[in-house]
């Protein structure tokens, strides 16, 4: 992945190298974002969106993205349904659905995600090839 802004490739662990907006499901990297708090950018580094203040709020900002059909957002969504997240109760039916819509739209983390689900290991074998 790369940072929208700097466009400079995140180091692995993506998830400790930069941060996910959910306003825009745009990952940002740890410098820009860094960057954008001392120049006093409070809102989001990339979309300039204020941050949500709670679990409904960024569900409400989730849900907005994925009747847009953004595939990250629809396989973010995913996640929380299989975690819990943001106040949803657990549902893996949902997060299947979720993800097989995402994958669908192109989401190659959707494709992941379904793949280590999968129970079947040649099924799971099929989404990661």
């Amino acid at each position: 992945d790369f940072c929208p802004i700097c466009t400079l490739p995140i180091p692995l662990s993506v998830n400790a190298h930069s941060v996910l907006n959910i306003c825009c499901m745009k990952s940002i990297c740890n410098g820009c974002n860094f960057a954008a708090q001392n120049r006093g950018i409070l809102n989001c580094a990339f979309c300039r969106t204020p941050f949500p203040g709670n679990d409904s709020d960024r569900l409400a900002m989730v849900l907005s993205r994925v009747a847009k059909k953004d595939p990250d957002a629809i396989n973010f969504l995913g996640e929380q349904y299989w975690q819990g997240g943001l106040g949803l109760i657990k549902n893996t039916r949902k997060a299947v659905e979720l993800w097989t819509e995402a994958a669908k739209l192109g989401s190659v983390e959707a494709l992941f995600q379904l793949g280590s689900v999968q129970e079947d290991e040649t099924k799971a074998a099929e989404f990661y090839e």
